[in-house]
């Protein structure tokens, strides 16, 4: 019998409102935790899950903070090697997703409602956009929304001159462009190719499995329940522990990816507007300022602490946005938009072939890096999206997680990186291109008017999208290793608020951007098979609902 703690603790998700078919299971939510005190902090943590990940971790952090520079050739062999034989691998993971997708959207499954058939939406369109766009992509947006066009346009345009003074082609596609435009829209194509439907798609899968298995089933919010109908009552043994401890280490080192870019570009933008040095002590102390910011959101609450930035996040993003289209090329931001996309679908199935293809560089410096990424991050951004979409149906939550944020980045893209691009190409302002990635979107932002204020906005945009992420994290990394809890000890969301800031630092420190992305991968990498599997357990669990 369960404790009156315990059964408040499943009370917090709410219970179906309609017909569904419950799993029948003689699992409860807690039976396996421990609840050690520790003076006026308790914990109420999953065993083994959270004592295997901590151990793991803090043994992660240590030797990589020994081993210093030393391990950057560790970590760039480990990328290397991951992203040079298994991009096909990556690619064809990443190609499932999006079909199992657009099946769900087409299918009679999408009349099924998240939360059973008389649930109702707990947020609004404006703050469920707002929390979607926070917790997906946000800093990557900021980073590469105008180095990467930027970085595809220059090698469409002639491809890469070797020492030896030979031209090799290594554009997308393995071709260079005949002329700028051509050039424009061929990396423009490939840029919308890793922020659009394929990323999403990843994301829309992770999310609808644990929503439709907790809200529908009745099992805990955890990565486990969505193996249920393959693996059965073993999900709640070695098996499911293996599952959500893997799930921890991809979400985890998924978000120390994200925030170590997110604090190079915060450390470029502050020497940019008032000559910070950029150096690795200054990026320390900005993610331990900016992890003491998102501890007090963690302790605010998911409505006042990460709904709110994420609404004030968004406002912010699209008076930036708004600005660069009004006051950049209007017209060919508005004509490209269209041009973009048009050129998106029609690269699409060279882009996503995961076989026979000589563009080695960019499949894999770009594409397999990104697939990786996106799944490392799929645990924590799945989650977060399941946490706030109860109430729709799944072909509402497809078109909604897939499409429409498909879009809104294409338009970012194309705003962002298509200004940078006219500057160096009408204006010949090639200080844009020829600068670091992380200061491209300052020094595209200084030859528009008003440069030291929307450079301050793009800085604060970096650290907020910084805090979001870090205490959505902390939220979703917390609910897996407590077995399922969704309110467990808010002592647990800020111990793994502070594990994330300092693996960030761990990797910062032991070997840059490299270390910040072979560890994406890595952890991506065995994640995207237990993903498959996932989407056999999704359709299985569709198919048992009342339509």
């Amino acid at each position: 019998m369960a404790s009156n703690e315990e059964s408040a603790v499943t009370k917090a998700i709410p219970s179906p409102e309609g017909p569904t078919q419950i799993i029948e299971t003689d699992y409860s939510i807690g039976q396996d935790n421990i609840r050690p005190k520790f003076g006026r902090f308790r914990l109420d943590i999953h065993n083994p899950v959270f004592v295997i990940s901590v151990l793991t971790i803090v043994a992660f952090v240590a030797i990589t903070l020994i081993l210093g520079e030393r391990s950057r050739p560790i970590f760039e062999g480990v990328r290397d090697w991951l992203t040079a034989n298994f991009d096909w691998f990556f690619l064809s993971a990443g190609n499932i997703f999006v079909l199992v997708c657009l099946f769900l959207v087409v299918s009679p499954y999408g009349k099924i409602r998240i939360g059973g058939r008389e649930a109702k939406p707990d947020f609004g369109y404006a703050g469920w956009f707002a929390m979607l766009f926070a917790a997906g992509m946000g800093i990557g947006l900021m980073f590469y929304g105008v180095s990467e066009p930027l970085s595809h346009f220059s090698s469409s345009v002639g491809g890469v001159v070797t020492e030896d003074g030979v031209r090799t082609d290594w554009a997308p596609l393995g071709a260079a462009a005949e002329n700028n435009v051509a050039a424009e829209r061929l990396g423009m194509a490939a840029t919308i190719f890793h922020w659009a439907l394929h990323p999403w798609a990843i994301y829309a899968v992770v999310a609808l499995s644990l929503a439709i298995f907790s809200y529908n089933k009745g099992l805990p919010l955890t990565i486990r329940s969505i193996f249920y109908p393959i693996f059965g009552e073993r999900v709640w043994g070695w098996t499911g522990h293996v599952i959500d401890i893997l799930a921890v280490f991809a979400t985890l080192f998924g978000l120390a990816t994200s925030l170590g870019i997110g604090a190079r570009q915060a450390n470029a933008g502050l020497e940019f507007l008032f000559g910070l040095p950029v150096n690795n002590t200054v990026m320390v102390l900005l993610i331990v300022a900016i992890t003491c910011v998102a501890l007090g959101s963690v302790v605010a609450g998911l409505d006042a602490g990460v709904k709110r930035l994420s609404e004030i996040n968004m406002l912010l993003a699209v008076l930036l946005l708004a600005f660069v289209i009004a006051v950049g090329p209007t017209v060919s931001i508005l004509v490209g938009f269209f041009a973009n996309l048009g050129a998106y679908l029609q690269h699409l199935p060279a882009l996503s072939n995961p076989f026979g293809r000589t563009d080695d560089n960019f499949r894999h410096g770009w594409t397999a890096f990104y697939w990786a990424w996106w799944i490392s991050w799929s645990p924590f951004v799945g989650m977060f999206i399941a946490r706030v979409s109860r109430g729709r149906t799944v072909r509402e939550f497809i078109v909604c997680v897939l499409l429409i944020p498909s879009l809104v980045s294409v338009l970012w893209m194309t705003a962002f990186g298509g200004t940078a691009i006219h500057e160096v190409v009408d204006q010949g302002l090639t200080t844009v291109a020829d600068s670091a990635l992380e200061i491209q979107l300052f020094q595209m932002l200084s030859y528009l008017p008003l440069a030291q204020l929307t450079s301050f906005v793009g800085i604060a945009l970096v650290i907020v999208f910084f805090v979001t992420s870090s205490d959505s994290g902390s939220l979703v990394i917390d609910t897996i290793t407590a077995g399922g809890k969704v309110n467990a000890p808010t002592a647990q969301r800020v111990l793994w608020a502070s594990f994330e800031g300092l693996v960030a630092i761990a990797l910062l420190l032991g070997g840059g951007l490299a270390a910040l992305q072979a560890m994406a991968v890595s952890t991506g990498f065995p994640f995207a098979i237990i993903l498959l599997v996932a989407c056999v357990g999704l359709i299985k669990g569709l198919a048992s609902e009342p339509r």
